[in-house]
Order: structure tokens, then C-alpha cells, then sequence
């Protein structure tokens, strides 16, 4: 039995769609079976970020509207093993429910250990229709004062929902800013949220550049989303210090050099 996880935010530009698909190939590598869906209907742009496009015959649409089976919309990812992914449509209807989304994923839950699903921006139906068909809920944060207000917004209706947990990841964190106090740090945006941080992603060009979804574990930020992985699977939430690094003498020298650049 697959557990249902949305990854969602209070807007968009957070991350979302890069957390859902490097968390997914982190949840892979540590030997579960994961499939990561996109529930945007108007901006899908999954499989691209996974580098399968080419690999798409059929996707969400198709099964809803009964033009395929459900194991078809499936898409191999080529290069992480046990992931896989599902493309939306841009033809799907807007009456699509929660119900219909939850239905679907009846056949494939025994498949995978578990199903991440891409939620779009914003708090319309289609961030709605997406919470109704999980069973948790990981809502992606950026370290800026709007981000946070609206991650607030989120989590207010996150609750009203039967969900098993929520969570917050926290994305594009600067460590070298929140040593010096020029942004929140993790623990101050976590008293603001009253919700559990259980990942923080590093900025990192290396997220940018990587291809398919695949971030060596040995890397800062692959090990970040290694990290998450682990806090998604044992449910205790551990994360890298990326204060760390830039703390005492050769501290204060890294956070020079990234003024300076």
C-alpha cells in the first residue's frame, strides 16, 4: 500500500516541481518504488524536469477519460531506477476531482511504496483537488517574507483536511544569509509555521544544471535531498546544517567571497 504525498506551496516559484522529482529519485535510490504525478493541468512541465518527455504515449487524461489503462500512463524515468512518472494533459477536464484522481490510483498504490503528487501554484481548485487525493502533504517553502505568508495561508487549509501529516520542506536556503541575519533561519521560519521543517534544500546551480532528475548523493544538495528522503521514509525529520559552513574564521571568509561574487 503506496503512502499519497502532495507537494504543494502557497505560490508559485518555489520549487515545487524540483522537490517532487529529486525527492522522488532520492526516495528511489534508497530503495523504494515511487511515482511522481503532475497534477498541474495548465503548466505541466514534470516531464520535462525528468528528462522523459520523449517517453510520454499516454498521459493523466487518456486514463481518466478511459482512453488507456491505468499502468500505460506509466513513463520509466531513463535513468533512476524505480521511479517512474505520469504526465497531465492538457486537454483534462477541469471537472476532475479529487474522487477521480483517488479512483485512478486504485489500481497503481499496491505497485509503489509511494506516489508524490506535483500540486499547482496557488489555492484553486487544482491545489484542492490534489490534497483530496493524498494522504500527507510536504509544502514547499522559499526563505522570503511573501513565500512564508502564503505557505501560512496553505497550511490553514491543509488542516481542515484528514491528512496523516504535513510537513515543510524548506527550498533555495542561503546559509551564508541566515548567518548573518539577513534571512529567517530554519528554526524562526519553523516558530512561524508552527509545522515541522523536515528537509532544507541548499541554493545550489548544481539543482539548475543536472539532467533527469539525478543529484549525486556525495554533493551538498544531492545529499540534502537524500536527506529528505530519509525523513520522508522514517518519519523523524533530518536535515543538513547549511548554516554550517559559513560559521567561525573560514566561515566568515566563504560568506566574503559570496558577497563579492
Amino acid at each position: 500500500m503506496s503512502e499519497m504525498i502532495v507537494i504543494t506551496s502557497g505560490k508559485g516559484g518555489v520549487g515545487k516541481t524540483t522537490v517532487a522529482s529529486f525527492l522522488g529519485a532520492k526516495l528511489a535510490e534508497r530503495g523504494k518504488k515511487c511515482v511522481v504525478c503532475d497534477l498541474d493541468l495548465g503548466l505541466n512541465n514534470l516531464d520535462v524536469v525528468m528528462g522523459a518527455e520523449s517517453r510520454v504515449v499516454y498521459d493523466l487524461s487518456d486514463a481518466l477519460e478511459g482512453r488507456c489503462r491505468a499502468n500505460q500512463i506509466l513513463v520509466e524515468s531513463p535513468t533512476v531506477k524505480n521511479l517512474y512518472l505520469i504526465s497531465s494533459g492538457h486537454t483534462l477536464e477541469r471537472s476532475v476531482s479529487g474522487e477521480n484522481i483517488k479512483q485512478l490510483f486504485e489500481g497503481l498504490k499496491n505497485c509503489f511504496d509511494y506516489v508524490l503528487f506535483d500540486c499547482p501554484a496557488g489555492i484553486e481548485s487544482g491545489f484542492h483537488r490534489a490534497v483530496s487525493a493524498s494522504d500527507c502533504a510536504l509544502v514547499v517553502v522559499a526563505p522570503s517574507l511573501s513565500s512564508i505568508r502564503d505557505a501560512d495561508k496553505v497550511l490553514s487549509l491543509l488542516r481542515s483536511y484528514n491528512l496523516k501529516k504535513i510537513g515543510i520542506v524548506l527550498n533555495m536556503a542561503r546559509g551564508d544569509l541566515m548567518v548573518e541575519g539577513r534571512t529567517l533561519r530554519v528554526k524562526e521560519i519553523e516558530d512561524l509555521l508552527k509545522t515541522e521543517i523536515i528537509g532544507v534544500i541548499p541554493q545550489d546551480d548544481l539543482i539548475l544544471t543536472s539532467k533527469n532528475c539525478y543529484l549525486d548523493s556525495r554533493t551538498v544538495s544531492g545529499y540534502a535531498f537524500y536527506k529528505l528522503a530519509g525523513s520522508v521514509i522514517s518519519g523523524k525529520a533530518k536535515y543538513v546544517n547549511v548554516e554550517k559552513a559559513y560559521c567561525g574564521f573560514w566561515g566568515s571568509i566563504k560568506r566574503s567571497i559570496k558577497r563579492s561574487i
